[in-house]
């Protein structure tokens, strides 16, 4: 295996895995669209728009030109917008060689075609599933480049690869393990950026830990009921890529998303939230894309809808929540495989 690797994306979560991958021994070739943030980089070893007061190692280079990025690197890492990455990833094909695995570190659903991060590379670069991998799990970037312990899941159909892309980023403090279940693993990081929407809206309205603990709960419920209609195995959402990320997401003031919806539980627009937003909170656009995954295969997503009412549909908080607590109660119980019965 070659020691170089690509990342496409210096934003925080991109950087923080090149640091990642620095400290397992890899040479790093870090891409980003900005020349003046890549020349800042290479002067200072800092990336001082993301993560300022960071030194990354010197095995860590940056580059704007996509080509550099990929020449001789046998791993593309891809750490750009979801919504974004179609219309690049088209571009950069011919970059890549045949034998390039790319890792998805995407957390979203493209809108319009409702497609898994793992299947816009698949379309757009021609690449099988044995060269198609999902990193995903509680990994706030901002508590990684301090090294503080975590771990994380590499997801592919193809052991092998999961496992060589498992060497590539285990370190001391970096924990990856592997899983075969793309779907849940990619499913899971996606909705929970939904869920820590709504979990933001919360705490911003000031409601408590037992709405938090709630909405959670019932997150992990909707994630799961989707995943299982889609093909993914109940027990991937309770491992590292759906409880562990959904719980980091949700608790965590690092996290974009909840940020987000907190701003919109205190009381400012959606508009507001954004210009007060300085990185992407995937959730915000892919909230759509998990709704419309719920209605095509007939999954009720009740969280997950409330999202999108307040967010695009315009709705007061107050009024979402009352909506959401005056559903017509259910018994909470499961049935085979973990499929929650009483949607």
């Amino acid at each position: 295996m070659s020691s170089r690797v690509a990342v496409y994306g210096a934003g925080s979560w991109g950087t923080a895995f090149s640091l990642v991958l620095a400290d397992a021994g890899r040479e790093v070739t870090l891409w980003g669209r900005r020349p003046e943030l890549v020349d800042a980089i290479n002067a200072t070893g800092v990336n001082g728009d993301y993560l300022p007061g960071v030194q990354l190692p010197d095995s860590v280079r940056a580059t704007a030109d996509p080509a550099v990025a990929a020449r001789e690197a046998d791993i593309a890492v891809l750490a750009v917008s979801a919504q974004h990455a179609r219309p690049l990833l088209e571009e950069w094909r011919p970059l890549w060689s045949p034998s390039t695995v790319f890792v998805s570190l995407m957390k979203g659903v493209e809108l319009g075609t409702n497609r898994l991060m793992s299947q816009v590379i698949a379309e757009t670069t021609g690449a099988g599933p044995d060269r198609v991998t999902v990193l995903s799990g509680p990994n706030l970037a901002r508590e990684i480049v301090q090294r503080k312990p975590a771990a994380s899941v590499v997801a592919c159909a193809d052991h092998n690869t999961a496992e060589r892309v498992q060497t590539a980023c285990h370190t001391a403090y970096f924990r990856p393990y592997t899983n075969s279940d793309i779907v849940g693993c990619e499913l899971g990081g996606a909705v929970k950026n939904v869920i820590a929407l709504a979990v933001g809206v919360t705490d911003g309205m000031g409601l408590g830990d037992n709405a938090k603990a709630a909405l959670v709960t019932r997150g992990l419920a909707e994630a799961t009921r989707l995943g299982v209609a889609m093909g993914a195995d109940p027990l991937t959402f309770a491992g590292l890529a759906g409880m562990g990320d959904l719980v980091a997401t949700c608790s965590s003031t690092l996290s974009r998303n909840h940020s987000f919806g907190y701003r919109l539980g205190e009381g400012l627009t959606v508009e507001e939230a954004k210009k007060a937003t300085t990185q992407t909170a995937e959730g915000v656009a892919s909230s759509k894309a998990v709704s419309a995954l719920g209605e095509r295969y007939g999954v009720e997503l009740p969280i997950t809808a409330a999202v999108v009412d307040i967010i695009h549909n315009g709705q007061n908080p107050t009024d979402v929540v009352d909506a959401l607590m005056s559903r017509t109660p259910k018994p909470e119980r499961f049935g085979d495989r973990g499929r929650e019965a009483g949607n």
